[in-house]
C-alpha cells in the first residue's frame, strides 16, 4: 500500500499541520514562540485560513496507508513574475516520519510543476536541516545562486524534464526503467514493434540490444527522467550503415510515459535528437508511425513531411493490421 496524496487547501486538518510546522520552524530559527498568536502575521494568516492564504497555490496532503487523516503537507506556490514555482511548507508529523511520506509529497509536487510546463522548480531550506536537505538532493535539487539573502538559508533548484544523452553504460543502468517505459507505450496502444501484453523481460532484452548498438556507434539514445528518477521519455537516433546513406538517420522509439504527456516532452526529445543529428553531419532524417496516431500531430507540427501511407504495414499491440505513414525532414 502507498500513501494517499490529495489536493485540498480547505482540509480541516491543514491548520494543525501548518501550525506545527511554523512553531518548529520559529524555534529552529532561534525565535521560538509558544502560540499561534505570537507568530509573524504572514505565518499566522496561513494557520488561520490556509484556503485564503494559498488561494492561488497547490496544497497537497499525505495520509499514510491505513490512516484516516493527513499527517503531512506541502505547498507548491504558483509561478510569479516569470520565476520558477517554489515548494514550501513541507511537513510530516514526527510520529509519522520515516515512512516515505515526505518523499511522496515532494514527488507529487514536482510532478505537478512539470505538468504545468515550467522549466524548473525551486525551494529554500535552512543549512542545518540535514534530513530535508538530503531528501532534496536525492530528488535532484541542487544549490544555486540565492534569491533570498537570509543568513544560513540555502536556495535550491531542480530542472524539469532535462533531456540527457545516455552512454551505453547509461542505457544498461536504466534498462529496467526503459523497459517499463516501453511496456507502458505498448499497453497504451503505441505501435512500436511489439504486441500486448509485453513481457518486461523482453522489453529489457530489447534495451540491452540498444546498449550494444550504442557501443558500436549505430544508435544514440536520449532520455528525460521523472521526479522519482525513472525515465519519463526516450528517443533514439539510428545511423545508416550503408556507405551511400551515411548522410541519413532514422528517428526511432520516441516514447513518453502516459503520466508525463501533455507538457511538450515529446517535442523536446525530438528536437534534441534532430539538433544532434544536424550537428554531427546528418542532412536527412526519416521515420515511420502508425497513420492517424497522436504521434502524427507531433511530427507534422515539428516540420516533418509525409511521403505516403502503406496499408496494413504493421500490427498494433492488439494484433490488428494498421497503415503506416512515412515521414522525412531535411536538416540545415
Amino acid at each position: 500500500m502507498t500513501a494517499r496524496i490529495e489536493e485540498n487547501r480547505s482540509h480541516p486538518r491543514l491548520p494543525d499541520l501548518l501550525t506545527a510546522y511554523h512553531l518548529v520552524n520559529q524555534a529552529e530559527k532561534g525565535t521560538a514562540v509558544a502560540t499561534v498568536a505570537e507568530l509573524p502575521a504572514v505565518y499566522r494568516a496561513e494557520t488561520e485560513d490556509p484556503a485564503a492564504a494559498f488561494a492561488a497555490d497547490t496544497v497537497l496532503l499525505a495520509t499514510p496507508p491505513g490512516g484516516d487523516e493527513p499527517v503531512g503537507c506541502v505547498v507548491l506556490k504558483a509561478p510569479r513574475d516569470g520565476r520558477a514555482p517554489e515548494i514550501k511548507r513541507l511537513w510530516v508529523m514526527p510520529e509519522a516520519r520515516r515512512k516515505g511520506l515526505a518523499k511522496a509529497l515532494m514527488a507529487e509536487a514536482v510532478r505537478r510543476a512539470a505538468a504545468s510546463g515550467v522549466p524548473a522548480v525551486r525551494l529554500t531550506v535552512w543549512s542545518w536541516r540535514d534530513e530535508p536537505l538530503a531528501l532534496y538532493r536525492t530528488l535532484g535539487f541542487a544549490v544555486v545562486d540565492p534569491w533570498d539573502d537570509r543568513r544560513d538559508l540555502l536556495c535550491l533548484e531542480k530542472p524539469l524534464d532535462v533531456v540527457e544523452r545516455l552512454t551505453p553504460e547509461g542505457v544498461r543502468a536504466a534498462a529496467d526503467g526503459l523497459a517499463a517505459l516501453l511496456v507502458d507505450a505498448v499497453d497504451g496502444g503505441a505501435s512500436v514493434g511489439f504486441l500486448a501484453p509485453l513481457d518486461p523481460a523482453v522489453a529489457a532484452a530489447w534495451w540491452a540490444g540498444v546498449a550494444d548498438e550504442a557501443a558500436r556507434g549505430a544508435r544514440e539514445v536520449w532520455a528525460a527522467h521523472g521526479p522519482d528518477g525513472s525515465p519519463a521519455g526516450v528517443v533514439t537516433l539510428v545511423r545508416t550503415a550503408a556507405a551511400n546513406g551515411r548522410h541519413r538517420g532514422e528517428i526511432a522509439r520516441l516514447l513518453v510515459h502516459r503520466s508525463a504527456r501533455g507538457r511538450g516532452l515529446g517535442r523536446r526529445l525530438l528536437a534534441t535528437a534532430e539538433a544532434h543529428a544536424g550537428a554531427t553531419g546528418l542532412t536527412l532524417l526519416v521515420l515511420d508511425t502508425q497513420t492517424d496516431s497522436p504521434a502524427e500531430r507531433l511530427y507534422r507540427g515539428a516540420g516533418w513531411t509525409p511521403v505516403g501511407t502503406v496499408p496494413d504495414f504493421a500490427a498494433d499491440p492488439s494484433g490488428v493490421l494498421r497503415p503506416t505513414t512515412l515521414y522525412y525532414k531535411r536538416l540545415g
